[in-house]
């Protein structure tokens, strides 16, 4: 049995394939295997995997169902013989280290199922602000205490720079495809069952950005759909109370205030900084101050504001009232 079984779905692969592949093959690491899962491709894909597999016997290709990359996942981990499964996409490209660094990290911390790694956005000269900061935000998030914090900002873990505990993964069923991202809600499933996340404090993952990838333009990884996962978790966690205040009257706030009403979660009170928004009545509930907000006493509040640099000043305004993080407040974006 290896140690590692990498798993690697591809459709349509085949301009990036082949480097992808031997990037795995490539690591310092020799003890795994690698299943790849041909998910219904049209082009040079399949071709291009067997004749891999042929050149190298870790390489095992596996026909997908051709259902999307929850289905495609979930049917190459039937064949993962391994103890550990590292996700890996097509067209990304996986530093020598990265598996060596991964295996040891979750040797290290056996409270970890599962384990990321900061990561290099590639082509870097197409890069916009906006990309750089969310890298940026990325590769801060190595420890699991972080992750719990940010874990509603966005997805702490980037899916196919993670290498996961199997045992863990088949707990909660494995990748799910409910009309969200199904890796963003597998990492909130883990904290749900108080697993720890976390993430390798060097890059260990080339992470391809292209316009035409899944994230860009399915309708699972929309906002929308971020916002509804999000509030499903908060209605499952921190918000099972059925009540909560929300600081945030703006766009995002009000998104999530849809959210969580659609799951029965009332709003008593949004927050705002908005003086034209201070005193009127948002979706029902009032909007307050930021001064007129007092202790905890027994409401949870989420913060749910997308200007840049506010959720720091809002996470300041609450730590000075007496309010714990993740105990009595959650941000969000």
């Amino acid at each position: 049995m290896p140690a590692v079984s990498v798993l690697l779905p591809a459709r349509n692969a085949q301009e990036y394939l082949e480097d992808a592949v031997s990037s795995v093959l490539g690591q310092n690491f020799a003890d795994f295997e690698l299943i790849a899962v041909d998910d219904g491709s049209s082009d040079a894909t399949p071709a291009i995997l067997a004749r891999l597999a042929q050149q190298d016997k870790r390489v095992q290709v596996v026909r997908g169902p051709g259902k999307g990359i929850a289905a495609a996942l979930n049917a190459g981990l039937a064949h993962c013989r391994a103890p550990l499964v590292a996700r890996m996409d097509a067209d990304d490209l996986a530093l020598p280290q990265r598996l060596q660094a991964q295996v040891a990290a979750l040797q290290d911390d056996p409270r970890l199922a599962a384990v990321g790694s900061q990561v290099e956005i590639f082509p870097r000269e197409t890069m916009s602000d906006g990309l750089r900061g969310y890298e940026a935000w990325l590769n801060s998030l190595t420890d699991p205490e972080t992750i719990v914090r940010e874990r509603l900002v966005e997805s702490p873990l980037v899916h196919p720079a993670a290498t996961l505990r199997r045992e863990a993964l088949e707990q909660v069923g494995g990748w799910r495809s409910e009309g969200w991202p199904e890796d963003y809600a597998l990492w909130l499933q883990l904290l749900e069952r108080g697993h720890r996340l976390s993430n390798v404090a060097e890059v260990l993952l080339r992470w391809r950005d292209r316009p035409d990838r899944l994230t860009r333009t399915h309708a699972d990884y929309s906002p929308r759909s971020h916002v509804r996962l999000k509030a499903a978790h908060l209605a499952r966690t921190a918000l099972k109370g059925g009540r909560c205040i929300l600081w945030g009257a703006g766009k995002t706030g009000r998104a999530f205030s849809r959210a969580l009403a659609e799951l029965g979660i009332r709003i008593e009170l949004f927050i705002d900084i908005d003086p034209r928004k201070i005193g009127k009545t948002v979706h029902g509930a009032r909007v307050i101050s930021p001064a007129e907000l007092g202790p905890f006493e027994g409401v949870p509040l989420v913060a749910a504001v997308g200007a840049k640099g506010a959720r720091q000043l809002i996470r300041e305004a609450l730590w000075a009232k007496g309010w714990l993080e993740v105990d009595q407040f959650t941000v969000a974006g």
